[in-house]
């Protein structure tokens, strides 16, 4: 989309408004604590000097509309996404990254505005993969969803800011999340592509090998697997037997479940022969659980929700964790260890992929 123009340029509306502001940082920070722009941690303070530093990381005009962020349906203009990731502290290469995520989250199958005003704990997370990834250090491999990358920290914070600062979503106020999560600050990871067995996430989901992506998911949080098992079988049962939970989206809408498996895990599965289709079929079948397992009230809903999906829904009905095989998904990251981890999705949303353009 692009902005509407006037006859002296962009509207007021779509430029990002400038104030005076004290030159020292601890007086800075106190004002956006005070008017509620940062995220509770310090922030780098988007001076037009750092603002146009950023704006050198794409060649979009800066009062590009990239997209309407719910639940304030607020204008994501490519300016208002630069101040956020200089809010952050990413660098301007990391720019292209966040336009196309904040394309992707406007998407309706991903269901922001359910995402952003839930009682759910539900975080969006970042998956990026192809040659960007390596190029910028977005950690794939030790410790990827957890501290220590300069990308992946604040590429994840950044999109969390346009959430809140652009699409309007404060804690207390539009954001009703009960507890949260600490993935709302930042959840971002590359895939581990070179030691997986299989085709990376964005080629499984049409691009080439050679284009960048960036992935948004619905992640209510994580969920460490630990098991030595060496046998293909027994480490899907024992995953699936992992995933089944009866207070779950999940079950009662149909999900979008992800798993993050360790190289070593994933090696497991390919000496097995399996291939990542008969990874998710095999999951999506030992998955089943028993309706009987919910609460009356979640049965109720699930009967709402799934009916015209799967007919009557009695308690003995084996619920499905979502409502293909295909829509479990699978990525292959982290380093050496016999950990993998489920991560949930919010049950309603559905994951977005985009390609990451100057």
């Amino acid at each position: 989309m692009e902005s509407r123009m006037t006859p002296d340029g962009p509207s007021r509306r779509d430029r990002a408004a400038t104030f005076e502001a004290p030159d020292d940082l601890d007086a800075i920070n106190r004002l956006y604590r005070e008017r509620r722009w940062s995220d509770g941690l310090p922030i780098v303070p988007p001076t037009r000097e750092r603002v146009e530093r950023m704006l050198m990381g794409t060649k979009r005009n800066r009062y590009d509309d990239v997209a309407r962020v719910a639940p304030a349906f607020g204008a994501a203009t490519v300016e208002r996404i630069a101040i956020n990731a200089v809010l952050a502290g990413c660098d301007p290469e990391h720019l292209p990254i966040l336009i196309a995520a904040t394309e992707a989250i406007a998407e309706p199958q991903f269901n922001l505005q359910g995402i952003q005003a839930t009682t759910n704990p539900v975080a969006v997370w970042l998956v990026i993969n192809g040659p960007i990834a390596q190029r910028l250090n977005v950690n794939s491999t030790c410790n990827c969803l957890g501290q220590g990358a300069w990308a992946n920290a604040t590429l994840g914070r950044a999109l969390h800011l346009i959430l809140q600062n652009v699409g309007g979503a404060l804690p207390g106020e539009m954001d009703r999340a009960t507890q949260g999560q600490p993935g709302k600050y930042s959840f971002c990871c590359a895939e581990n592509e070179e030691a997986s067995p299989w085709e990376p996430l964005h080629v499984e989901r049409g691009f080439s090998p050679d284009e960048s992506t960036v992935t948004v998911v619905g992640a209510e949080g994580t969920l460490n697997m630990n098991t030595h098992s060496k046998d293909a079988a027994e480490f899907l049962r024992i995953v699936a037997e992992t995933m089944i939970h009866p207070p779950s989206n999940e079950y009662v809408h149909g999900g979008e479940p992800w798993l993050v498996l360790g190289p070593e895990h994933a090696d497991v599965l390919e000496r097995g022969g399996c291939s990542k289709a008969d990874v998710k079929r095999r999951l999506w079948e030992l998955s089943k659980m028993p309706a009987a397992r919910m609460s009356v009230r979640d049965l109720l809903r699930a009967r709402e929700s799934r009916g015209r999906e799967l007919g009557e829904i009695g308690e003995d009905t084996l619920l499905t964790i979502a409502a293909h095989p295909e829509q479990i998904m699978i990525v292959v990251a982290g380093g050496p260890g016999t950990h993998s981890v489920y991560v949930p999705c919010f049950g309603n949303s559905r994951a977005v992929t985009r390609a990451i353009s100057e």
